[in-house]
Parts: C-alpha cells; sequence; structure tokens
C-alpha cells in the first residue's frame, strides 16, 4: 500500500493554525515563535517534505547558494565548511564548483551554477572580469568576491590583509639579522600573490634592505612541485638566502621537502616562514613558523553577509572588509644579528 504524502492542510488540522500561516512559514516568511515551534512540530511528526522546486517557482527562491572556487583544498575547503554551517542553520544549501584554476572552465561553472538558479554567489576569481559576469549574470542577486576582488566589478568583497601580514613576516626576519631574504611568490596576476610580494618589498624598503631579483621566485598556488622547484633554485644560488618566505600552504610543502632532499638545518642553515596549516606546523621539525589566515572566519562572515543581502540590507554595499591574518612564530627562523 502506498503511503500518501502529508500536505499542508494536514499540517493546519495537526496545528489549528490556518493555511496562510504555514504556506508563509514554509516559504520563508516570519510567523510567531510559538505558531512556528507548532509547524515545525508538525512537520516531524508527519514526516512533511517541502517541494522544493515548487516552492522555488512561486517564491523566485531556491535556498541554494552557488559556490565557485578554483580548487579543492584546504584554503578554500575549510571556508566552504565554515560558510555551509552557518548556511545550514537557515535553510540554505550550498552548491559547490570548482573550475581547476582554468579560465574556460571558470565561466563555464559560473554559467552553471547561475543557470541553478542559485539564490546568492560566492566567486573567488581568477581570470573572471566584471564584463564576464555581466553576461551571464542577468538577475539581481548578491555576489560575494573572496579572496580577490573582482576587476570592473561592484560586490561586496571579503579579503584577508595580505599586504600587512607579508610585511610583518619579513619584518620578524629583518628583526633577527636576515638580509638576504627569499621568497617563493603565486602566480603574478593573481592580486593574492602581488600583496604579499608588495608586503615584501615594502619591509625591503623601509629598512633600507637591497631586493636582490634572484631571492623572489614564482610558484603555482596549487601546485607543491613549484615549491619544491623554487626552493631548489634559492638553495643553488651562489649566495644563497639565510632566510625564506614562502606564501602558500602547497608550496610550503613542496619548499619543505626540497629542504630535506638537500639536507639542510633548518633554522641553523636556514630559517623558513611558511603560509597556513597549523597541523603541519605541528608535524614538521622543529615546529614551522607560518602565517595563519582566518579561514574559519572568512566563511562566517560571507555567509552572515549573504544572509543580510538576501533579506535586502545595502546600507553598506558594497563592503569591502579585510580580515586579519597572524605571523605565529615557532622555532624554524633563527637569531643571525
Amino acid at each position: 500500500m502506498v503511503e500518501i504524502p502529508a500536505t499542508i492542510k494536514d499540517i493546519a488540522k495537526y496545528t489549528g493554525l490556518s493555511i496562510a500561516t504555514i504556506s508563509k512559514y514554509l516559504n520563508g516568511g516570519n510567523v510567531l515563535e510559538k505558531n512556528r515551534i507548532l509547524i515545525e512540530e508538525a512537520i516531524k511528526a508527519l514526516d512533511f517534505e517541502v517541494n522544493e522546486i515548487a516552492r522555488g517557482l512561486r517564491t523566485n527562491k531556491t535556498m541554494t547558494i552557488g559556490v565557485l572556487i578554483p580548487v579543492f583544498e584546504v584554503f578554500f575547503n575549510t571556508i566552504v565548511s565554515s560558510l555551509e554551517n552557518v548556511l545550514l542553520e537557515t535553510g540554505y544549501s550550498v552548491i559547490v564548483c570548482d573550475y581547476r584554476d582554468n579560465e574556460k572552465l571558470e565561466k563555464e561553472r559560473l554559467d552553471f551554477l547561475y543557470k541553478k538558479r542559485v539564490d546568492a554567489l560566492v566567486i573567488v576569481p581568477t581570470y573572471l572580469k566584471g564584463n564576464d559576469i555581466r553576461k551571464i549574470i542577468k538577475r539581481d542577486i548578491p555576489i560575494v568576491a573572496v579572496d580577490r576582488p573582482i576587476e570592473d566589478f561592484e560586490c561586496d568583497t571579503i579579503l584577508v590583509n595580505n599586504f600587512e601580514v607579508s610585511y610583518k613576516a619579513v619584518e620578524r626576519l629583518i628583526i633577527l639579522g636576515h638580509r638576504k631574504i627569499g621568497i617563493i611568490c603565486g602566480p603574478q596576476n593573481i592580486y593574492t600573490a602581488q600583496e604579499r610580494l608588495n608586503g615584501y618589498l615594502k619591509a625591503h624598503n623601509d629598512y633600507g634592505i637591497t631586493v636582490y631579483k634572484d631571492y623572489i621566485k614564482f610558484g603555482e598556488y596549487h601546485n607543491m612541485e613549484s615549491g619544491y622547484k623554487s626552493m631548489i633554485e634559492l638553495l643553488n644560488n651562489p649566495e644563497p638566502p639565510s632566510a625564506v618566505f614562502v606564501t602558500n600552504y602547497e608550496m610550503t610543502l613542496g619548499a619543505i621537502i626540497a629542504i630535506n632532499e638537500k639536507d639542510i638545518k633548518v633554522p641553523d642553515e636556514l630559517s623558513i616562514i611558511g603560509f597556513d596549516n597549523l597541523e603541519m606546523a605541528k608535524i614538521v621539525k622543529p615546529s614551522l613558523s607560518l602565517v595563519v589566515q582566518p579561514m574559519e572566519e572568512i566563511g562566517e562572515t560571507v555567509a552572515n553577509l549573504l544572509l543580510r543581502r538576501l533579506k535586502g540590507e545595502k546600507n553598506d554595499f558594497p563592503l569591502r572588509k579585510k580580515l586579519d591574518a597572524q605571523v605565529l612564530i615557532r622555532s624554524s627562523i633563527k637569531n643571525i644579528g
């Protein structure tokens, strides 16, 4: 015997409330707290299932948020998880797409998410520009750029203080007497890589220290091998640096492999500051000094901002907010002054 699914009328009968009140609640409207409790109790007791497709057609809402990231890796995964934790409490679900650092795929994935009629978009852009987004996005939906701004496009943007924290990391090495400081940067076309390099350069300039071009290497953010190759090049320099700042997690892993392969003793022969992942810092011996980004805070900030925008709150639009990363000093750097 086929069981007949519960309907709104069944909930009305169970609770004694009007169909209008129940419909208002199911469509995301505000109802009295005592009525909300009654309705949720009835939904559970009657095993009522909301038809999300039908509700989406009525309300023009799908209760989904689209998230577009370059790759699935620790930094972005943690942000998405934190974002999802906040949104789930309000009934929203998340559709996540990665575009594998591919320009064509980035636009295709954005188009895919938009055609899923998501209520809002979270974008970590690499190649996307304002014109690309305007060609695809025809509805007025909230868009939040994360980690990097979108060129020529006005939207909310949540960033990290990349310039300032890079400056602080390099300044700490300078204070400890280091004058030959290498840096392994990300791709030159990416905003975060530019900011981290600029912080490195500004610290040198402020302290009157010569910048050696041979000590500046450019790798790929999501490629451990590029960190390895860059570190090998630095170590093979006729006058190798006494300290190296690696500006991304995957490149940090590659750099550590190169140091171990070369049998370089840290910090006696080389001081190093890496990027992200506290668990890695505990495993590596001696314990690794790190720049740590507020990944969970980024996700929570984006989620709460989206919820405000979805309610129509635009008094502070477009919001551009920088969150603070921290320099955690461990045993991997040495005073040589």
